[in-house]
């Protein structure tokens, strides 16, 4: 025997079948946001291959940095030499742009249904690195990115940062390399529409390891700690360890290697991902401002939640411009 029971369809039934059906479209709306916002500030930190945001150093962390000749092969015959060599002048404000095309494997950073484009990321980074001491230096830099996809044109955003902060030297202490720095991102469509923007602290720790005059690994800390986002849904603070191992091959021509881990702590949702970071780069220097460069990167993403699980591969090249003055 089977039991029926139906509600008459009163006004006020009907407008709680409303309210429950636009409240459930609305919080898959919110989620879904959420998820492409995330992925959006992945896909801006994927396009870089160095492990931090920060544009170049004032001074160079090899071992003639401050001021001494280089090594030679007639020192042994001389004895030990402390012999000053002229040093150019300071320049502290950099202007770069670089016209960067890449193929990704997966646009979406997605666990399945992988989806092939390519993308055009033109940046342009204007830093002024102030010399406060001899080896304190100030650090204000405003860097504004744009991705263009070839056929899905519904993914493509900018990425805009802010920064301000110090950079602090120890040439006594392996020449390690202090940063503490604020950094404000805002992420918007390519109609200029802002859909999320982070403030964050982020302190990193850099110490070289030169290998003769050609070859040097630098090994590194960052943390990037988020205090506030508009919406706060994707807001999350990232803790990285990373090595970069540079081969200096010719005075033009360079190779890097670079090997990221990061783990990514969201303020909602009880999210925690961890991710790894290859990357491989060669970069030829035709003039002093003028760098060609092939890039190819593969990173892997594993989440407490699988759906955010993804795998990635870019494989391109870009076009850099440095002027110093």
């Amino acid at each position: 025997m089977e039991i029926r029971c139906r509600l008459p369809m009163t006004r006020r039934n009907l407008t709680i079948v409303l309210c429950l059906m636009t409240g459930t479209l609305c919080c898959g709306r919110a989620v879904g946001q959420t998820d492409q916002t995330s992925q959006a500030v992945d896909r801006s930190q994927l396009f870089r291959s160095e492990p931090s945001i920060v544009p170049g150093e004032p001074i160079s962390q090899n071992s003639n940095a401050f001021g001494y000749a280089a090594p030679s092969a007639n020192d042994a015959d001389l004895g030990v030499q402390a012999i000053l060599k002229r040093q150019e002048e300071y320049k502290p404000f950099t202007f770069s742009a670089a016209l960067p095309y890449y193929w990704t494997s997966n646009v979406a950073l997605v666990r399945t249904g992988e989806v092939s484009d390519g993308v055009l990321a033109p940046s342009f980074v204007f830093a002024y690195q102030p010399r406060l001491t001899k080896t304190l230096y100030g650090e204000f830099v405003a860097s504004q990115q744009l991705f263009y996809y070839n056929r899905l044109g519904s993914f493509n955003f900018t990425s805009f940062d802010a920064i301000a902060g110090v950079v602090y030297y120890l040439p006594n202490y392996h020449n390690l390399t202090l940063r503490l720095f604020y950094d404000y991102n805002r992420l918007t469509t390519d109609d200029w529409d802002q859909f999320f923007a982070n403030h964050s602290i982020v302190a990193s720790a850099d110490i070289p390891f030169p290998f003769g005059r050609a070859m040097q690994l630098n090994l590194g800390a960052l943390a990037n700690v988020s205090f506030a986002a508009d919406p706060s849904g994707p807001q999350r603070s990232d803790f990285q360890v990373y090595g970069v191992y540079h081969v200096q091959f010719s005075r033009s021509f360079s190779v890097d290697a670079v090997g990221q881990v990061l783990f990514k702590e969201y303020y909602e949702g009880s999210r925690n991902d961890v991710s790894e970071l290859l990357s491989l780069t060669a970069n030829y220097r035709f003039r002093e401002w003028l760098t060609l460069s092939a890039v190819s990167t593969a990173a892997w993403n594993q989440s407490n939640h699988s759906v955010f699980d993804y795998s990635v591969v870019n494989l391109g090249g870009s076009l850099a411009l440095t002027f110093k003055f």
